[in-house]
């Protein structure tokens, strides 16, 4: 995962609070990895609708607990696949804040395999993410920064249950960061 780029001046404090908040409150109940759980299961029938309930469901609760309007959810099929000569890329999800409306997409673009059930969680919860910086951050915008990137996981690890892993940061060009994923699943939790 990389960050994005630093807005030059415009938003640039935005981005930078963004960058610096690294967690989020968790609901002290249950709630969420019994959904996830639901989450799980609907994905073994392979029935999207059923999917796309446990998922609404996911949505829901979530915002309840963090005070946010409801957003919806699509869950589609295959997802969409970007080929250019020198690169190929999968949508695994996307948000629209306008619409509060959030897209996951259950199948992989080339085999059309139902995808792994961590990694669509994931996306559920990173994409909920961007729906808290526009509801609950009041951004102008929603960026990949690393305070992002943290949040996200404090969410998901909460959702399925798992210990929170301490993600390490390698500094890239033009201000962005890259997770240094080697060193990061070399620590424990």
């Amino acid at each position: 995962m990389l960050t994005d780029a630093p807005p030059r001046k415009l938003n640039l404090a935005e981005f930078q609070d963004s960058d610096r908040i690294t967690t989020l409150d968790l609901p002290h109940d249950e709630c969420l990895p019994r959904i996830a759980s639901a989450i799980e299961s609907a994905m073994k029938s392979e029935e999207i609708a059923k999917v796309r309930r446990a998922c609404a469901e996911f949505l829901k609760s979530a915002s309840q607990f963090y005070q946010v309007p409801d957003c919806s959810v699509r869950v589609l099929t295959a997802r969409p696949l970007r080929v250019r000569e020198q690169w190929t890329t999968e949508l695994f999800g996307d948000y629209n804040p306008e619409a509060m409306l959030i897209r996951v997409w259950m199948r992989t673009a080339v085999r059309k395999e139902i995808t792994s059930f961590g990694t669509f969680l994931s996306t559920l919860c990173h994409e909920f993410c961007h729906h808290l910086d526009y509801q609950k951050f009041r951004f102008s915008d929603s960026w990949h920064t690393r305070g992002f990137y943290e949040r996200a996981a404090v969410l998901y690890h909460h959702a399925r249950g798992t210990p929170q892993k301490h993600l390490f940061w390698a500094p890239m060009s033009s201000g962005r960061w890259r997770i240094d994923w080697p060193r990061t699943n070399r620590s424990t939790p």
